[in-house]
C-alpha cells in the first residue's frame, strides 16, 4: 500500500507548528482516497521511567499541565519527560532531561522502546527510557528549568503503591505504559 504527500504547508507556527497537506493513500478495498490532513508538530520527545533502588521508589514529576485543565486536571504527576532538542539524539536528550527535572545524573539508561503520542493528529515520538539511580546520582536539584518557567515537584512513588496509584491517580500515558513494564519487568 502507498501514500503520497501533498502540498505540505506550515499554517500556524509559534511554540509549536500545525502542518496542513493533501494525501492521497491507498485504501484496503483496493482504492484510493485523497483528503486534506492536519498535524500538529511538535518534535520528538523522551521520558523516563526512573527507578531509586535506596528508597525501593519510582521517582515521578508533578506539574502544571495547560492542556489537561479542560477535563478539571491542573496538575500532573507523570514520570520525567521532554522534548529534543535540534541535533540532540534520545540519549542525550534523557540523560539532559534527567539532571533538569529530577537531579539525578544518568549511568547506562536503557532504551525500552518507541511509540507514537496520539498518531490520528501528532507527529510526535516519545522514546521511552529506563534506568535505575541511588542517592549518589542526585548531583543537582533537579525542578525544570527557571528560564523555561517550569516548576516540577519530584514524588517518589513506593514500589507497594504502584498499583493503587495506577487505578486512582496516574492519567498520563506514557506513565502508565512505563509502569505497567515495571510491573512486569523489574518488581517481583
Amino acid at each position: 500500500m502507498k501514500y503520497k504527500i501533498k502540498n505540505e504547508k506550515v499554517v500556524f507556527n509559534d511554540h509549536y507548528q500545525m502542518l496542513k497537506a493533501e494525501v492521497s493513500y491507498d485504501t484496503f478495498d483496493g482504492k484510493q482516497f485523497e483528503t486534506k490532513r492536519l498535524a500538529f508538530h511538535r518534535g520528538d520527545s523522551v521520558a523516563l521511567l526512573l527507578f531509586d533502588t535506596d528508597s525501593r521508589s519510582v521517582l515521578l514529576t508533578k506539574q502544571f499541565r495547560y492542556p489537561s485543565t479542560r477535563h478539571d486536571v491542573g496538575w500532573m504527576l507523570e514520570i520525567p519527560a521532554g522534548s529534543i532538542e535540534e541535533g540532540e539524539c534520545p540519549l542525550e536528550c534523557v540523560k539532559r532531561e534527567s539532571i533538569e527535572e529530577t537531579g539525578y545524573e544518568l549511568h547506562q539508561p536503557r532504551q525500552l522502546f518507541h511509540f507514537y503520542v496520539s498518531p490520528g493528529g501528532c507527529t510526535e515520538r516519545c522514546f521511552l527510557f529506563y534506568a535505575e539511580v541511588t542517592s549518589k546520582n542526585k548531583i543537582a536539584s533537579g525542578g525544570g528549568k527557571q528560564d523555561e518557567k517550569e516548576d516540577i515537584k519530584i514524588v517518589e512513588l513506593p514500589v507497594e503503591d504502584i498499583e493503587s496509584r495506577l487505578q486512582n491517580t496516574i492519567i498520563d500515558a506514557k506513565t502508565i505504559i512505563a509502569l505497567q513494564w515495571f510491573q512486569q519487568h523489574i518488581t517481583p
